[in-house]
């Protein structure tokens, strides 16, 4: 589904992403993990458009899109959550989620089972987003990712600043999505725990490279945790 292979990405004269790979096939979920500032969060935006690449490639279901805008790489199926969640704060639940169908033909409905996936935002349709609390504006922001029926799914810490109860609701959509077996999921977290549970595969990054990848039931034989420990 994704492959990502030797990509170099440059910020003026630093080099920020150094030859990585990454590839993630169709029903699986992969964990990118590291501490603060190694480059995932580049990496994603290098994956969405947002930032040049000056090597390598990007390919989505054997098509190269390192080229394409980042709306057209939205049209080919990416569904990108950013770190921060970034709803508008202005717009109702409803909006936002309208928001989500951008990508699709006038007319496109909210799918409902984004209601079933997510019960409070069918409960909150007319709430404006920057009332909803932080759990609740996460849960907003991954629907709206999914209204378009993405094949990819890419979560940037989906977990930061999120109440436990919420966090739990979050591992259970993922793990729903994936057990579907027809959208890969990249999920970058630095929450080992969330990250364990949900990971066929992982890679950790630092200073701007891949520096281990295995399987995610290997994490802990691997030492993942002190990888990545602050």
């Amino acid at each position: 589904m994704l492959n990502i292979e030797s990509v170099n990405q440059y910020y003026g004269g630093s080099h920020i992403l150094r030859n990585v790979s990454l590839t993630l096939e169709k029903g699986k979920v992969l964990a990118l993990l590291g501490r603060n500032g190694v480059g995932k969060t580049t990496l994603l935006k290098a994956l969405m458009g947002l930032v040049g690449i000056r090597s390598g490639s990007i390919a989505l279901d054997g098509e190269r899109i390192d080229t394409l805008r980042p709306d057209a790489r939205a049209r080919l199926g990416i569904g990108y959550v950013p770190q921060g969640r970034e709803i508008f704060a202005r717009l109702t639940v409803e909006e936002n989620l309208r928001m989500g169908l951008a990508t699709r033909r006038g007319g496109a409905r909210i799918p409902d089972d984004l209601f079933e996936l997510f019960p409070v935002l069918g409960q909150m349709l007319r709430r404006r987003g920057g009332d909803l609390s932080g759990g609740q504006q996460q849960q907003l922001a991954i629907a709206r990712a999914l209204a378009a029926g993405p094949k990819l799914l890419v979560l940037d810490e989906p977990t930061e600043g999120i109440q436990p109860s919420i966090i739990k609701d979050i591992e259970r959509v993922i793990r729903m999505l994936a057990g579907r077996g027809d959208m890969a999921i990249l999920l970058v977290e630095q929450y080992y725990d969330f990250a364990k549970s949900l990971a066929d595969s992982y890679a950790v990054m630092a200073r701007g490279e891949v520096v281990k990848a295995g399987k995610g039931a290997d994490m802990d034989a691997d030492g993942v945790r002190r990888l990545i420990a602050v």
